[in-house]
């Protein structure tokens, strides 16, 4: 983390306690949704492509009739009405026994298609993962090239992120120099395997929550984004902006997500921007003030990273670094 007060590092091995690897590469999960914003951002910046338009209009014959007309921007924050495909589940069993499964995003697109509306287009704001892998494919449509090479051409290389990539369909492994992830497993004798999580084939992820990265480059990225290097000023605003509309299935909760991050109000009151991201053994979080006075990168092995309860770690590194 680091701000007007300087910064601060730290970390160790949730097993052994031994430090992490400094410079360790981690599988950066749902993060990877403000790399793909921030693309389709771009793109929107050189007329390329139209927040206002459907979807529809770009992929034609993707979207079954039953369908209204879906914008960009519904599917940038989130209110496109679309379900969820099917998967394995959230248990964490059945994901480990499908875990070297390869995910085609165009399946997975066309079996979420099939079961029809969710809600109507900008009703209300549901936070999944189709709504990226759609823009995944909208990019490769408009750019004529591979989603891993567009965000690498327009935001890897000109940042300088070398630790930052993509596996890909068939790879397993987290390339590099990388701290291990654990799943805390419960055993019949009573005691907890802490089982290595390392090795998964995240395809079925890819847009929406494929990225491995590194601390230094996810700051170095951040810092970017923020100072408006990544996306020019006026489409940034799209990162800022909180549709006026509720959670699924509620009208008590408004809607907290953005193009790619969430406003999040700290009990001080300090409005804070930011993405989480966790997969099998890792948890992560970008995000800072909109001023870029305050910053905020971690990390953690986590042991149970897709649990549904609140991580009280990571809570707390919040709190404590961006606190007034």
């Amino acid at each position: 983390m680091s701000g007007s007060s300087g910064s601060w590092r730290g970390g160790s091995d949730v097993r052994t306690g031994a430090p992490v690897i400094d410079d360790g590469r981690f599988r950066a999960g749902s993060v990877t949704k403000t790399f793909t914003a921030a693309v389709v951002l771009q793109l929107a910046a050189e007329r390329r492509i139209d927040l206002d338009r459907p979807i529809q209009r770009y992929l034609p014959g993707t979207f079954p009739a039953a369908f209204d007309p879906i914008t960009v921007r519904e599917l940038l924050n989130h209110t496109s009405g679309i379900r969820a495909a099917d998967g394995p589940g959230n248990a964490f069993q059945n994901q480990w026994d499908h875990r070297f499964d390869v995910t085609d995003p165009h399946a997975q697109i066309a079996n979420a298609l099939t079961k029809g509306p969710e809600s109507d287009p900008g009703e209300f704001q549901h936070y999944l993962n189709i709504n990226y892998t759609v823009l995944g494919v909208l990019i490769e449509k408009v750019t004529g090239t591979t989603y891993e090479r567009a965000v690498d051409e327009r935001i890897l290389r000109p940042l300088g992120l070398r630790q930052t990539s993509f596996p890909g369909r068939t790879r397993t492994h987290i390339p590099g120099r990388h701290n291990i992830g654990y799943q805390a497993l419960p055993l019949p004798d009573g005691t907890t395997e802490l089982r290595d999580v390392s090795v998964w084939n995240q395809s079925d992820r890819w847009a929406a929550g494929d990225l491995i990265s590194s601390t230094a480059d996810l700051e170095r990225f951040t810092r970017a984004l923020f100072a408006g290097r990544v996306v020019p000023r006026p489409q940034l605003e799209e990162m800022f902006t909180v549709p006026e509309v509720f959670e699924f299935g509620t009208r008590d909760k408004p809607a907290l997500r953005t193009a790619g991050m969430q406003k999040m109000v700290l009990e001080d009151g300090l409005v804070v921007y930011g993405k989480t991201g966790a997969r099998p053994g890792y948890s992560t979080g970008i995000g800072g003030t909109r001023d870029g006075s305050r910053l905020l990168v971690f990390t953690m092995t986590s042991k149970d990273a897709k649990s549904e309860e609140p991580n009280r770690v990571a809570g707390a590194i919040v709190t404590a670094a961006m606190s007034r």
